[in-house]
């Protein structure tokens, strides 16, 4: 039997499952002797079972096996559940997400569960359990020095003869071992600033574990990379150890003879050949089959999602003809032309709300994962904390929702372990012992609002001044300046992400600089709200969608530039005589507010003379609390655009995000309102 062509059935229905046994599982932890939740785990863990038996992974059926035995024998009242026995059944789902994922990324899923099965089997039989052992995913060797490093597994030809000839050209091959800090947080983060470094040095050639698992966070705290560089040992050692957050890197000469296996690679490539001729082949074989169940058909189907984006894709370029034919229906003035894209409009802005819709995943995906994870974190920092989650059914487009997961996972970790306290000292500020977090998403226009919020210890102002101004962040006549909310907000800069940062405001600025600076490559944005000794309120704004937005478009010099409508509070037409001036800057007055003026034609250099006219066309903007005016020359009118990124050339360019095609074929330069404002 050809299982390929079910596999993507399988792992999504896994995914589901594992999902459900996490989330019934911390029911059940609340209340032992629910019938129902007992009888929805083994529901689950039976499913699971006997599909990795029939798709032929036997240490997953083993493994759901064994719980099943175990939930029996609850239901029959021949067992009584405890917090050890739960603690082994989440070990237990934990071993089985892992498997999952194994098989996601390429793997057979196997995996040596035999002591998790011997403790669920002493459990079902009422004989003592014994200590759970730790497997280790990695396979790691000992270094010169005695600390352990991860091994490189076999390369292939394609790898083996880059690395040849890199050699030949005399270039170093080095594999680099990085291990983070014991208590790093956001690990993905951190992977990613070293490959940044890496990259500036030379080619990545392969990485173990492999990226995929890097980016989950799926291992501890350490990595190794493959590296093709110019540079020595040292320099490269030295680049990477100016990331926060890393405490060792160890760089060695890679032998390539040592990790070629062209035998394993022949028959991986042949394996791979015949399945993808089977799975041709069971596709022609389906497209030939007549179904006669279409009124038992179900509503909902499961799309492949780069068949979205494709969709995506084209329906992009159809706004763009659809811009260039209302251009063309105005200038002509045809009647029945422009009644024609009138209707056209109407029906493309219906389908792109469709399409749109069918984007949007329930952010309840990244919510579902923090329940365990808060269980997890409380035993380990003996607190007490309630999580209360509101608003998980708010959706947002797929390609927020999986940028968004690091930063809350940052956020909330950082509210457990340096926001909430311990019950002790609670109950001697007059708090209860358990400790509250709350979770809510809600959206607001054409954006989402996440808020993290906690009735714990708060941000000691006095300790984030002191280290403001130690560190250089802000000098003291800024601070003179500066609202409470803007103090706060100050926990947020890179300054404050040192490694005396814990002791010095409670490790609340910990890697807060990179989950800003995620959130705001998203085009959202963070505000903080708190009160010593009360709380705290993180609250993360976000865009409903990336790919389409609308804009203002204005004219600089004969040049056009798009303005996101999400940053502008209103335009204006101002009289040059009231511009002012102060410390250097131009200045407006706008609603009793001392507004700084931004000319667009000085900050993008754009040639050509400025006019100098008696009136001033202004686009007010506003990032959080601050608000700046943008002088141009016109305005132009609103649009709904495409955004396309300005490629691997242009990553560094001051102030703008992207750009768009319009009607005329002409390109808009989109504006990053949040660069100009900083």
């Amino acid at each position: 039997m050809e299982m390929n062509e079910y596999l993507d059935v399988f792992i999504e229905e896994s995914k589901e499952h594992i999902q459900s046994l996490n989330s019934n599982l911390l029911e059940l932890e609340k209340d032992p002797k629910n019938m129902d939740t007992v009888n929805e785990i083994f529901r689950s863990a039976h499913t699971l079972k006997g599909m990795s038996a029939t798709m032929g992974y036997q240490d997953l059926a083993d493994l759901t096996h064994k719980m099943e035995n175990v939930l029996d024998a609850v239901r029959n009242d021949k067992l009584q559940l405890d917090s050890t026995i739960i603690d082994i059944a989440f070990e237990a789902v934990d071993q089985l997400e892992f498997m999952v994922f194994d098989i996601i990324d390429g793997g057979n899923g196997k995996k040596d569960v035999s002591d998790l099965v011997a403790q669920l089997k002493a459990i079902e039989e009422g004989e003592p359990i014994r200590h759970i052992k730790t497997n280790d995913s990695n396979p790691v060797d000992a270094s010169e020095n005695g600390t352990q490093t991860i091994k490189i597994g076999s390369l292939d030809q394609f790898e083996t003869t880059v690395l040849q000839q890199s050699l030949e050209k005399k270039f170093n091959n080095f594999q680099v071992n990085i291990q983070l800090d014991e208590g790093c947080l956001l690990k993905a983060a951190r992977v990613y600033m070293v490959f940044e470094v890496l990259e500036q040095m030379g080619e990545i050639i392969k990485s173990e574990p492999l990226v995929a698992e890097l980016e989950e966070e799926n291992f501890e705290n350490d990595f190794a990379v493959l590296l093709i560089t110019q540079e020595d040992k040292e320099t490269v050692k030295q680049k990477i150890m100016k990331v926060s957050e890393i405490s060792q890197v160890i760089v060695s000469t890679f032998d390539v003879k040592q990790s070629f296996e062209p035998e394993a690679t022949e028959n991986v490539s042949l394996e791979a050949s015949k399945q993808k001729s089977s799975s041709t082949s069971n596709k022609e074989a389906k497209s030939k089959k007549n179904s006669k169940t279409s009124q038992l058909t179900s509503k909902t189907i499961r799309v492949n999602i780069d068949r979205l984006d494709a969709l995506m894709n084209l329906f992009e370029e159809l706004v763009i003809d659809r811009g260039r034919l209302e251009q063309i229906a105005g200038t002509m003035k045809h009647a029945e032309l422009q009644e024609t894209v009138e209707h056209m409009t109407r029906i493309s802005g219906d389908l792109q709300n469709i399409i749109l819709n069918m984007r949007m995943v329930p952010i309840d995906q990244v919510f579902n994962r923090f329940p365990r994870m808060v269980r997890q974190l409380a035993k380990d920092l003996n607190k007490q904390i309630e999580l209360s989650i509101q608003g998980a059914e708010t959706e947002l487009d797929r390609t927020v929702i999986d940028e968004i997961g690091d930063p809350l996972v940052h956020l909330i970790r950082n509210a457990l372990d340096h926001g909430i306290e311990i019950p002790k000292e609670r109950v001697e500020k007059g708090k209860s012992e358990k400790g509250t977090l709350k979770l809510n998403a809600y959206h607001s226009g054409n954006h989402v609002f996440i808020e993290i919020s906690d009735d714990g210890a708060g941000i000691n102002k006095e300790k984030v001044i002191k280290k403001a101004l130690s560190n250089g962040v802000i000098d003291e006549d800024q601070l003179a300046t500066m609202s409470d909310s803007q103090i706060h907000q100050l926990i947020l800069a890179s300054g404050f992400s040192t490694a005396d940062q814990i002791s010095d405001i409670s490790g609340r600025g910990v890697g807060l600089d990179v989950v800003k600076n995620t959130i705001e490559s998203l085009g959202g944005s963070i505000e903080i709200e708190s009160e010593y000794g009360k709380g705290s309120l993180f609250s993360v704004q976000l865009p409903l969608t990336l790919s389409i937005i609308s804009v203002l478009l204005v004219e600089v010099s004969k040049e056009k530039y798009a303005i996101p409508l999400s940053s502008i509070i209103e335009t204006a037409i101002i009289n040059k005589n009231e511009i002012m001036h102060a410390h250097n800057k131009q200045v407006i007055d706008f609603r009793g507010k001392v507004v700084p003026l931004i000319s667009l034609h000085d900050i993008f250099e754009i040639p050509g003379d400025k006019e100098d006219e008696a009136f001033h066309s202004i686009v007010i903007i506003r990032q959080g609390d601050k608000m700046a005016g943008l002088i141009v020359d016109s305005f132009i009118g609103q649009k709904e655009i495409v955004l396309k990124s300005l490629g691997n050339y242009l990553t560094d360019v001051f102030a703008i995000s992207g750009a768009t095609i319009l009607g005329d074929g002409q390109v808009a330069l989109i504006v990053d309102t949040n660069a100009l404002i900083k």
